[in-house]
């Protein structure tokens, strides 16, 4: 079974960055997606970014174009979100998920950013904006 930890939150003052690390093990294919969420008190898991693992497509949801980066090492089979400019409005429990799209899946797609699409998880990292 394929397992993710996140890492990487944290307490941090608005206007500042952070970088995430989603770690996953117990898979050796190269096909499928990582995608970050995210869930604040009472609101809904909302993707925010995802990378193809095999084409290097990324993609975002609107809400955080520009400030959020996704990246993949793939050799440590590590996706990074970097998070810069945060808000108070970014504090959420921050999750990693993942598609195996071995056999199927294409390495020019973009990934999807509905919660629906996945069912591997983390456990999460937190993120509190605070002054």
């Amino acid at each position: 079974d394929v397992q993710l930890v996140e890492s990487g939150g944290g307490l941090v003052q608005p206007g500042g960055s952070l970088r995430l690390s989603c770690v996953a093990s117990g898979f050796s294919g190269s096909r499928g997606c990582m995608t970050w969420f995210r869930q604040a008190p009472g609101k809904e898991r909302e993707g925010v970014a995802s990378v193809n693992i095999g084409g290097g497509v990324t993609n975002y949801a609107d809400s955080v174009k520009g400030r959020f980066a996704i990246s993949q090492e793939n050799a440590a089979n590590t996706v990074y979100l970097q998070i810069n400019s945060l808000k108070p409005e970014d504090t959420a429990m921050y999750y990693c998920a993942f598609l195996d799209g071995t056999g199927w899946f294409l390495t020019g797609t973009r990934c999807s950013l509905q919660r629906s699409s996945y069912n591997t998880w983390g456990q999460g990292t937190q993120v509190t904006v605070s002054s």
